[in-house]
């Protein structure tokens, strides 16, 4: 590593999407040009279920055109109503799709280690306007599915999991989605695997399946019958090649970031006050981001002047996730957003600091981007 790290020529930002040969897409293109189907469940998209299915298990697959809809239509689906217990440690969608449907969103406390919510936690703030419990596989790293299950059973609650960052994320051998009663998965670009936009859900029930799909399509089930209120969130033909040209794509590509995150691994290891956060065992890991935490007491530096001090080499992490949405305009005069009530979420989120996670980056890119960190937090150029 470079005892002098120089900037790079371009930004160097969280991710980059995956994009097929371009012949390769023509190619799904023709095809597309010669069957004149472009929506309403053509070809590629049939196609493109049945590829899915080695990877999200072997539930049922609804697709969904992002999965911000994909996730409203699974709580539509689902008949969540009332209180749905959440997390505040997430992306915007995720108490976005509760409110959307006039459901309060109830923001508990997450776990140390996981990030994820702390079943601890749950269980004291249901009450009996409660439905449901949406949690969050967040980066990629499984919830406690089985203590979630638990309480679920116990209180008669239906399960749903955003599962945006967790392509391929498997426990104790078994996909995701196995868990829960449906599970959302992100298409967007910045993911592992991506159809520009787009998303899916994943589940168990057929019955749930023939639901899914009847509200994605205006509640439409023939010609003469609605007898649902839906809406419009069918994945196009376009959507759907993309995502077959990449689908193979996806075994190299984490062959390609778990070799950067080697990198970081070893490089930032004796770093003072950063920690890696580790994977819930079992798991096998998505690979879709890779999460530093910075303790400002034991670094002696804050993670916010770590984040700008990378600009300064054109590094652009991300802080995964901040401000927490209990923290948001509409969420912030929630009871369960008090501070008080979040102090692990609180600290996480101004602790958090996602690295440059992408195949093409590389392995001396990767050394760089450590390079410009240890420079940062460490050298002259300390702020």
């Amino acid at each position: 590593m470079s005892a002098q790290p120089r900037p790079f020529e371009q930004p160097i930002y969280v991710t980059r999407p995956m994009l097929p040969e371009l012949a390769v897409f023509t190619r799904h293109l023709e095809a597309i040009w010669s069957s004149a189907v472009l929506s309403n469940g053509g070809p590629q998209h049939v196609e493109l279920e049945r590829r899915l299915q080695a990877h999200l298990g072997d539930g049922h697959i609804a697709l969904f055109n992002n999965g911000t809809n994909a996730l409203m239509t699974a709580v539509k689906a689902l008949d969540l109503s009332g209180e749905v217990i959440t997390t505040p440690f997430t992306f915007a969608a995720t108490p976005h799709v509760l409110s959307w449907h006039g459901i309060d969103p109830v923001f508990v406390d997450i776990e140390e280690r996981s990030m994820t919510l702390d079943p601890e936690r749950i269980e004291a703030a249901i009450t009996p306007r409660t439905t449901g419990i949406l949690a969050v596989h967040v980066y990629g790293n499984p919830c406690d599915v089985w203590a979630i299950e638990r309480i679920a059973r116990k209180h008669g609650l239906k399960v749903l999991y955003d599962g945006a960052h967790a392509f391929g994320t498997r426990v104790e051998g078994r996909a995701i989605a196995a868990y829960g009663d449906a599970t959302m998965f992100s298409f967007h670009a910045t993911k592992l695997f991506h159809t520009a936009e787009g998303g899916a859900v994943v589940m168990n029930d057929p019955d749930l399946k023939r639901r899914m799909e009847l509200l994605k399509n205006f509640g439409i089930a023939n010609e003469v019958s609605v007898p649902a209120v839906g809406i419009n969130s069918k994945m196009n033909e376009l959507q759907a090649a993309l995502g077959l040209c990449l689908v193979d794509a996806v075994a190299g590509e984490k062959l390609k970031r778990r070799a950067v995150a080697e990198v970081y691994d070893r490089h930032l290891a004796d770093l003072p006050g950063v920690t890696r956060p580790k994977l819930a065992d079992p798991a096998v890991d998505s690979l879709q981001y890779y999460c530093l935490r910075i303790d400002p007491r034991e670094a002696g530096i804050a993670r916010d002047a770590v984040y700008e001090g990378l600009k300064h080499y054109n590094v652009f992490a991300r802080r995964y996730f901040y401000p927490l949405c209990s923290d948001y305009g509409p969420y912030r005069d929630l009871p369960s957003s008090a501070r008080e009530n979040l102090p692990v979420a609180n600290r996480v989120g101004e602790q958090v600091l996602c690295l440059p996670l992408f195949g093409d980056l590389g392995v001396d890119a990767a050394e760089r981007v450590c390079a410009a960190l240890r420079a940062v937090m460490t050298g002259p150029d300390r702020r």
